[in-house]
């Protein structure tokens, strides 16, 4: 079976699932909870930036070598 089939939401679905998170949660919490999300890809965005910065793969590097001297 193909993975990709499996996964496809139609509009009902999604309807559906929608349906469910506002009986759940209430309309009021939705949107702080997406919010939550939001930030959460973020903050996980920047730290991968973060770690893709040349200056950064030196200094682990640099101290890797110094864990390793030290033991």
């Amino acid at each position: 079976m193909n993975t990709l089939t499996i996964l496809a939401l139609s509009w009902q679905h999604i309807l559906i699932v929608a349906i469910l998170l506002v009986l759940l949660f209430g309309g009021k919490k939705i949107p702080e909870l997406m919010r939550g999300v939001g930030s959460g890809i973020k903050e996980f965005k920047d730290a991968v930036k973060e770690e893709d910065k040349p200056g950064s793969e030196n200094k682990s590097s640099s101290d890797n070598s110094n864990n390793s001297s030290s033991n």
